[in-house]
């Protein structure tokens, strides 16, 4: 499958050559209910994976973002498609790798920039929560 920017969502069965970001649970879902509820901001959310045993989030993201990808407290890898299923929206079983936003649910991978903001967003909003404890 060709991708052509932001606007491409994975099709079911394939594996698409894109990116994975990875980051910590809380700050991930931090950053996904903040994209959701900024709708002006292009594409939204794209499919998350859930590594339950791991305790990570990964939000597919464009090939390509890896090559510049500096985010301090989170990753991003190239995944060639491997390691990828597509079509299989199954509930995974806890303290396993599943969808906790499938991509026929989200459609269009997330855009980097608005996930850099965000994630950027969550990581002060953590903070600031964990120092008035």
């Amino acid at each position: 499958m060709e991708s052509t920017g932001t606007n491409t969502a994975p099709e079911p069965g394939t594996a698409p050559d894109l990116d994975l970001v990875t980051v910590p649970t809380r700050q991930g879902l931090e950053a996904v209910d903040i994209i959701r509820r900024a709708a002006s901001q292009a594409g939204g959310v794209g499919p998350v994976l859930h590594d339950g045993s791991g305790d990570t989030l990964g939000f597919l993201v464009p090939p390509g973002t890896a090559d510049a990808w500096d985010l301090p407290g989170s990753a991003c890898t190239q995944t060639n498609g491997r390691g990828m299923r597509f079509g299989d929206a199954a509930s995974p079983a806890a303290g396993v790798t599943g969808w906790l936003l499938p991509p026929e649910a989200v459609g269009p991978v997330t855009d980097p920039e608005v996930l850099r903001a965000a994630l950027g967003e969550a990581a002060r909003l953590i903070e600031a929560a964990d120092n008035c404890r």
